[in-house]
């Protein structure tokens, strides 16, 4: 899969959050304050997943298999990875 630049740069910002909540225990900062910063690193992580599975869905469409059995099963299995969260 081609990564585009946005997706590197979510996952950079993702990243400095992490380092974010490792600091936060260090600090002994409080479990409240950890839990919202990991639901944060959660939901950017669930928002780059949503981004690749549409992009490859997004492949699929413009370039479609000249199998349409294969077409279908790679539309099937970017579905699956969208249930499966």
């Amino acid at each position: 899969m081609k990564c585009d630049k946005s997706i590197q740069n979510r996952l950079k910002r993702t990243e400095g959050q992490v380092r974010g909540v490792q600091r936060m225990l260090e600090d002994e900062k409080s479990c409240s304050d950890i839990i919202t910063q990991l639901s944060a690193v959660r939901s950017s992580i669930d928002r780059i997943m949503g981004v690749i599975v549409a992009e490859n869905l997004k492949q699929c469409i413009e370039n479609p298999s000249s199998d349409p059995e294969e077409q279908d099963r790679e539309i099937e299995k970017a579905i699956q990875l969208i249930v499966k969260k």
